[in-house]
């Protein structure tokens, strides 16, 4: 070696030794479904009321809510922490209730559907239906004695509309009737697709007076009334934990004192079902946010070709569509809050919301479906659980078409119904 080479590797060995930094890859963002951020809309009071329910879906129902819908059952053990909520009567004034906006019921809803649609249907059912029944057409001695102990969840209830013949036509053709002997209503027919009506305590029935042929709606105690059965549907393939009910009233005696008195024509039911379909599009929107956010989590963990397949042009543009129809949806149903809490919510706006997203959200769940591949149909990883129960939402409380139509009538002047 030279002498130039020796004081060269000298000065070499000299040199202190750099260490190559690292680069490590900055954490992922974590899936978020409310991209405009719409919660923070909401009262401070408010807020803190639906982080609490948020905390309750993710600690509590999300991880066992899959082997409840597996088998085709309710988790009655969440009963205990939905009443620690004080979440009911949600949106109603006095009488016990949680009260707030309806922007506030709006997102509880669609933040318990974002874990499980079927909890949101359990809730909108007895909060929504039942209890807003008896807020809407009942006496004022008739929401004295039956709200407070729905509010606490003492007392669960349920609706009863749909008939086993009669869907959409039910406004025309229903076949339950009432007929008034003295203080008493007989009642007779039969209700399906009742949700929550297997196990609990009174239902919101609506028959058709005999007398004057108008339908008027009753209080039923289920578990006391002589005639009153219920039996199980089994065997569904969308929003298995919610159980759902056969109906049948064989000569049932009601009180004139349960009749609800505001309620004497179908022209009064339809108030519900514009809170019906006000519920269930912040249900299908939360729907389409729990399939999204788990196709997300998926894309980001799930390697093909060594990388994440959220890395891949396809699946970024699949999930900037789900994406989209969420975020269209929640801008839609945030203004129809706002219309509802001005009391200015009509029919059609009602119809347009449901019908927009219960579409929407059927897509996005078949998107985030096929994001997962073969994976999407394994009920471990959730997004099959969504992708079926959309398929109930789509339909029930008034099918797409049925929307549409009322809307065309809105809008048209026309009314096209047969």
């Amino acid at each position: 070696m030279s002498a130039t080479e020796t004081a060269a590797a000298a000065k070499s060995a000299a040199a202190p030794t750099t260490t190559k930094t690292i680069k490590r890859p900055k954490p992922l963002p974590a899936p978020n479904s409310d991209f405009y951020d719409l919660a923070s809309t909401l009262p401070a009071e408010e807020k803190e009321v639906l982080k609490q329910v948020r905390a309750f879906m993710e600690t509590k129902v999300a991880p066992i809510i899959t082997k409840y819908w597996v088998e085709d059952a309710f988790p009655f053990e969440l009963l205990p922490g939905i009443k620690e909520l004080n979440i009911g009567g949600v949106a109603m004034k006095g009488y016990g209730c949680r009260g707030g906006s309806a922007l506030l019921f709006g997102l509880i809803a669609m933040e318990m559907a974002r874990v499980d649609s079927s909890i949101a249907t359990f809730f909108g059912v007895h909060n929504g239906l039942a209890m807003g029944s008896i807020y809407l057409g009942g006496s004022e001695e008739q929401k004295q004695k039956w709200l407070p102990p729905m509010a606490r969840w003492e007392k669960i209830g349920c609706f009863g509309l749909t008939e086993p013949l009669v869907g959409s036509g039910t406004s025309g053709g229903m076949t339950t009737t009432a007929k008034r002997e003295g203080d008493t209503w007989v009642i007779n027919g039969q209700k399906k697709w009742i949700g929550n009506s297997p196990w609990c305590d009174i239902s919101i029935i609506w028959a058709r007076d005999l007398a004057d042929n108008q339908v008027k709606a009753f209080i039923i105690e289920n578990k006391t009334t002589p005639g009153f059965q219920v039996e199980k549907i089994q065997n569904k393939i969308a929003l298995k934990v919610v159980q759902n009910g056969l109906i049948t009233m064989e000569n049932c005696r009601v009180p004139e004192e349960n009749r609800l008195q505001g309620d004497s024509s179908f022209r009064d039911t339809a108030r519900e079902l514009k809170m019906t379909r006000f519920l269930v599009a912040w249900e299908s929107t939360g729907c389409a946010m729990g399939a999204y956010e788990n196709a997300l989590k998926y894309s980001q963990e799930r390697l093909q070709f060594g990388k994440p397949i959220g890395s891949f042009q396809l699946v970024q543009d699949l999930l900037a569509k789900m994406l989209a129809n969420i975020t269209a949806s929640q801008c839609l149903i945030v203004r129809m809050a706002q219309l509802q809490a001005e009391g200015k919510l009509s029919d059609a706006h009602a119809a347009i919301a449901k019908a927009f997203t219960t579409a929407k959200c059927r897509e996005t769940v078949a998107w985030a479906r096929e994001l997962l591949g073969g994976n999407g149909i394994a009920a471990e990883y959730n997004v099959g659980r969504f992708f079926a129960d959309a398929e109930a939402l789509y339909s029930y409380e008034g099918t797409y078409q049925m929307q549409n139509l009322i809307i065309g009538k809105a809008i048209t002047g026309f009314s096209a119904f047969v």
